[in-house]
């Protein structure tokens, strides 16, 4: 018989009255024919009716209260367990049976459902008592019968973790369809769990915010002047939201579709953009919360085409429905005159479906409600909005909104309250001691420059952008150029770093605040990057500033690749710090240090011409390591150990005497050389002209003496056939 509605069918009644299956099984057969097949049929249906209480289960409990109320007053009691259970043969229902058996085994196979992304408090408090008689006095849910299909209006077959390290745990549905595709060719697929495991990329969540703030900066070039972060209200589930909008120039169809796609960029072929991998967005929204939804509009190219359009990458909607690709659901729209109409890019009820995917999932409640979004921007701009934010393992939102309401920290092992009690302290050292966990000491430090007109909002208050050489003294800038490996590519041979060296103006407390913030570009990529780990005190209060466009960041610009060219700045900048520490340590209150040696200042024991590298003053000359370290005051930030007087200007004067002598010898000896390395380059060149020659000369006599021999031969065979032949011919009395 077909599927009825209410609980009261054999087949919800038996669901319920699983644990007198067994025993149905063998007393209530009516012969012994259909008992024995009847015991064939059951140990998989057995199976099968215990998962589907649970999916009854949950589906009640998913219900909305208004939803749960109407259902109990409309069902009936349940049949007693003990009465006879009609048995139902599965296959009857057609082949989505099986589907939703397949679904039911693979999602609830440990005996119960977590509580998906979208639920509300009251559901998941529901969702942890355990079934009382009352709470199973429901009906089924509207659809589930021989008609199901695997993808239910409402109902969420697949659970997603709150917890962003463990979301990644789930099985994907079985096999799939590997259709063909680009002329017969297959393609290859991209399951929803890469979006985690992409998103892993980010170790540290405050990371993901700088990827999207450095898609709002590059949109400087566009026209933007802001970018604001923010905290919203999810009104539909009563959560909290993360706002990121900028006024830039928005994207258009196309665009969006590059930017929720998978290493699309066009920013690496601009020079003044950071974005280089077209990974950004996708990893840093994602290690952020599981769903984010984009609202884009843009002027066009004349300023008369203008197109806006709604982009839904939701992590959560693609584990609840089973996906094994990414789907993305989008709207597009043009203006044509006054008003906003759609652009169908296939067929008016695909854009329906993706209205209803998107209102579904999303935060909002209907396509007034996201068109709404785009009164909030101007002509132009972009707005992402990041929900379902991932929690910590205590439950409560990775990110906390209520420490502070103009910031956006971090919980957890970034956040140590020893470090924000000494900020208070030591002013001079703050961003060293909380840009761990704060978003707004990390932003103010995030950029060696920004525009002027260019704003960073954080939840309604700009961040004033920091120069960390502002908190140093008694400072000195070393220029520095890279030493490349055999195996590097170098891109430019000139390039070189400006290393300002100093005390953080808080040393003289002892504090340990040490490091070098190393930017690449603009942008920060190691802050205060801690390379000399010696014992005791030794380099502590020392910090640097440089750009090193040399290097070339991870993919998470958090790090750099480790190269030989990286390897080589980690050592120098080692150097730096250690005689800087030994030559001015006891001006901060800790005891002298020895110097080092006369002619080796890098510490070095071995002065051969491996370790004797060069180095280049603020004028541009070069030194030797093994020469006087050379360092003069940074611009405006004159520590208070400069030297004045006749005596100082005299020596300064004989110092750039002599470095212009040296200068001159070097440059001497560099023209020298370039005239031997081009004669030889030619030396080679002729050599290898005479090598080549003789070659191809041995070529041409070996050819021809090949040639020789095989005429021989040819000719000893002719000769010996025409001796047989005359021995042939004048019989045996010739011979003797």
């Amino acid at each position: 018989p077909p599927f009825p509605h209410k609980l009261h069918s054999p087949l919800a009644a038996l669901a319920l009255a699983r644990p007198a299956t067994r025993k149905t099984r063998s007393t209530n057969s009516p012969d012994s024919s259909s008992s024995s097949s009847s015991f064939l049929l059951l140990p998989p249906l057995t199976s099968l009716f215990k998962l589907l209480f649970h999916h009854l289960r949950v589906q009640f409990l998913l219900m909305d209260n208004d939803a749960k109320q109407e259902y109990l007053q409309t069902s009936t009691p349940p049949h007693p367990v003990e009465e006879t259970v009609t048995l139902i043969d599965l296959c009857s229902g057609g082949d989505d049976s099986g589907l939703v058996e397949q679904d039911v085994q693979r999602r609830y196979n440990s005996g119960g459902a977590k509580r998906p992304r979208g639920s509300s408090a009251l559901d998941m408090n529901n969702a942890k008592k355990k079934p009382t008689a009352d709470e199973l006095k429901f009906v089924l849910p509207e659809g589930f019968g021989p008609s199901i299909t695997t993808e239910a209006s409402s109902g969420r077959v697949g659970s997603c973790n709150k917890q962003f390290w463990k979301a990644g745990d789930y099985e994907g549905a079985p096999g799939g369809n590997w259709d063909l595709s680009s002329g017969g060719f297959d393609h290859v697929r991209v399951h929803p769990k890469f979006l985690h495991s992409n998103a892993t990329s980010h170790k540290w969540a405050l990371g993901a915010f700088a990827e999207l703030l450095d898609n709002a900066l590059d949109e400087v070039a566009s026209g933007a002047t802001y970018v604001n972060v923010d905290m919203l209200e999810n009104k539909k589930e009563g959560n909290r939201m993360l706002l990121i909008e900028d006024n830039g120039g928005g994207m258009n169809p196309e665009k969006m579709r590059q930017c929720m796609s998978l290493g699309y960029s066009a920013k690496s072929k601009l020079a003044n953009t950071i974005g280089q991998y077209g990974n950004g967005f996708k990893t840093s929204t994602m290690r952020l919360g599981a769903d984010v939804i984009v609202f884009s509009r843009s002027p066009g190219k004349d300023g008369k085409s203008s197109t806006q359009s709604i982009g839904l990458l939701s992590y959560t909607f693609l584990r609840s429905t089973g996906k094994e690709d990414i789907v993305v659901p989008m709207l597009d729209y043009e203006r044509r005159d006054t008003e906003w109409s759609k652009i169908a890019r296939s067929s008016l009820s695909d854009w329906d479906k993706n209205v209803k995917t998107i209102i579904q999932w999303s935060p909002f409640s209907s396509e007034e409600d996201l068109l709404r979004q785009f009164a909030l921007m101007n002509d132009h701009g972009t707005r992402i909005i990041i929900y379902n934010l991932w929690e910590d393992d205590q439950g409560m939102l990775e990110l906390d909104f209520d420490a502070d309401p103009h910031d956006i920290q971090l919980r957890g092992v970034n956040r140590d309250e020893k470090n924000i009690k000494m900020a208070a302290q030591f002013p001079n050292s703050r961003h060293f001691l909380t840009y761990k966990h704060s978003l707004r000491s990390y932003a103010s430090i995030l950029y060696l420059r920004i525009p002027p007109s260019f704003r960073i909002i954080l939840r309604g208050s700009d961040v004033e952008h920091h120069n960390v050489v502002n908190d140093m003294m008694q400072t000195e800038q070393i220029t520095y150029r890279p030493q490349y490996g055999a195996d590097s590519y170098v891109k430019d041979s000139n390039m070189s770093a400006v290393v300002i060296l100093g005390f953080v103006k808080d040393a003289k407390h002892h504090v340990d605040v040490q490091g070098f913030n190393v930017y690449h570009k603009n942008r920060l990529i190691k802050p205060f990057w801690r390379i000399w780990n010696a014992t005791g005190s030794d380099g502590r209060g020392v910090i640097g500033v440089l750009e090193a466009n040399f290097v070339e960041p991870a993919h998470d610009k958090q790090g750099f690749e480790r190269t030989t060219v990286l390897s080589r700045l980690e050592t120098r900048l080692i150097q730096m710090q250690k005689i800087y520490w030994s030559t001015n340590c006891h001006k901060i209150g800790y005891a002298p240090r020895r110097h080092p040696k006369a002619g080796n200042d890098y510490g070095h024991t071995n002065t051969s011409p491996e370790n004797d590298h060069e180095e280049y003053s603020p004028s541009g000359f070069k030194t030797r390591a093994s020469d006087k370290f050379y360092s003069s005051s940074y611009p405006n930030h004159r520590g208070d150990n400069g030297v004045s007087g006749n005596d100082s200007s005299l020596y300064l004067q004989e110092e750039l005497r002599r470095e212009r002598e040296r200068s001159k010898a070097l440059e001497a000896e560099v023209e020298l050389a370039r005239q031997k390395i081009e004669e030889m380059s030619k030396e080679q060149e002729n050599l290898i002209a005479i090598f080549t020659e003789e070659r191809d000369r041995r070529d041409v006599e070996e050819e021809s003496l090949r040639n020789k021999l095989e005429e021989a031969s040819n000719t000893i065979e002719e000769l010996l056939n025409k001796i047989k032949m005359l021995e042939g011919s004048k019989g045996p009395s010739w011979r003797r």
